[in-house]
Formats: C-alpha cells, structure tokens, sequence
C-alpha cells in the first residue's frame, strides 16, 4: 500500500472479555490472544510496514492478582522460547521496551536471547512493550539526563534517553476490545499518530478488519499539526 504506514502501534487489548463471553476461564484469552502477534508479523510483512509495536505488557499490569501475572509470565517465556526459530526465519527483528527489571531473572534472560537471536533481522521490527508504561519511561529518561548533568536538553536529545531510542514514531495505532483511550502507550511518540478504535476483542482481530483500518488511514490527511 503505497500510503500506508511504515510504524504501526497496537493496544491488545480484550483477552479476558473474550474468554468470559465464551463461557472459558480468562486463562484461555490470553493464551488464544498471544499467538496472534505471529498473525501480526505476517500481516505487516505482506504490506509493507517496517514496524510494529504491541502494547504485550504495562506496568500497572504488575497489580493483577499473583495467579494471573505467574500465568502471563510463563505464556510471555514459552511463546518466545517456542517462537524465536520462526520469528529469526521470519528476518524480523524483535526488541522489548520497558522496565524489564520488574520481571524474574528467567523471564528477563529469554527476553535478552530473543533480541540476540533476532538482532540481524532486517524484514521488519517487532517491538514488544513489556513491562512498559508511558510515564515511567519519561520519568526513566528525566533522570538519566539528570545524572548526566543535564540542565537543559533538545528533543533529540530526550528521545535518545527514551526507552524507544532509534524507533519510529506511530504513524498509526489501533486499539482493540472497545475501550478509547492510549492507557499510558507511548504518550510521547504518539503525539501526531492516526489513533482507531475497534470493538473487536483481540483474539478475533482479522486481517480483513486490519485491511479496512488501513485503507481508512491512507485516505486520511495527516498534517502533523500544520
């Protein structure tokens, strides 16, 4: 699509709603959900985008209940141990933004290997928000400007200390499962994004409705506030 967009944020979001209205436990959501990123790798490939970011896990997500974060956990390290052959088949290059220090050792260690593995990727980046939020990542960049004597800085200076350092801005971001806000997904880099709405859940997200999205934001005037 020659106007379509080169980055591409997505807001997962539904997992839980959709396990309930099928009567299944809302393990069951998030385990259909997860594998949806692959279909995600394929769908931007096919169209050209050059990056996609999925909003995997934020910080405020460290408050679920101990069950369902052990659970989100373990589905985050057996689909990248199971998946990282494919995605590195794939050419795609997978980076993870965010306090990954919050997560156990394990967890950060796959997170590391799956970046190593991919990091010659050259047919796309996936970039996997895990254990992110929007405002500790400017406080993060805030206070490493400030060790480093800052006093006061330019733009490009600040996104250097972001988390997103070298990625593109969103030309578009979707959000899934109905609800019509960013939740704290990248309020910096968002500034001049397309931003739509779905009522879909995610585990149901298709490729037609993501093909409608884009043939909407290629008919759009993007002005970036001119």
């Amino acid at each position: 699509m020659t106007n379509g967009p080169k980055a591409v944020g997505i807001i997962m979001d539904g997992n839980r709603r959709w396990a309930r209205a099928q009567a299944l436990p809302t393990f069951e959501g998030h385990a259909k959900g997860i594998l949806k990123i692959l279909d995600v790798v394929n769908w931007a490939q096919s169209r050209g985008v050059e990056q996609v970011t999925i909003y995997a896990f934020s910080t405020e997500n460290w408050n679920r209940s101990a069950e369902e974060v052990s659970y989100l956990m373990k589905l985050f390290e057996k689909f990248f141990a199971e998946h990282l052959a494919e995605l590195s088949e794939k050419d795609v290059r997978v980076r993870f933004i965010g306090d990954r220090t919050l997560a156990a050792p394990r967890t950060q260690e796959i997170l590391r290997e799956t970046e190593r593995r991919t990091a010659a990727g050259i047919n796309g980046t996936l970039v996997v928000a895990f254990s992110y939020g929007g405002r500790p990542e400017i406080l993060a960049a805030v206070n490493t400007l400030l060790k480093m004597g800052k006093q006061k800085v330019t733009e490009e200076e600040f996104e250097a200390a972001l988390w997103t350092a070298g990625l593109l801005d969103p030309d578009l971001i979707i959000r899934t499962g109905g609800e019509q806000r960013l939740s704290n997904f990248l309020p910096w880099q968002s500034a001049y994004s397309e931003l739509f709405f779905t009522e879909t859940m995610w585990p149901d997200f298709s490729e037609e409705e993501i093909e409608k999205i884009f043939q909407e934001y290629a008919a759009r005037e993007r002005r970036h506030g001119k």
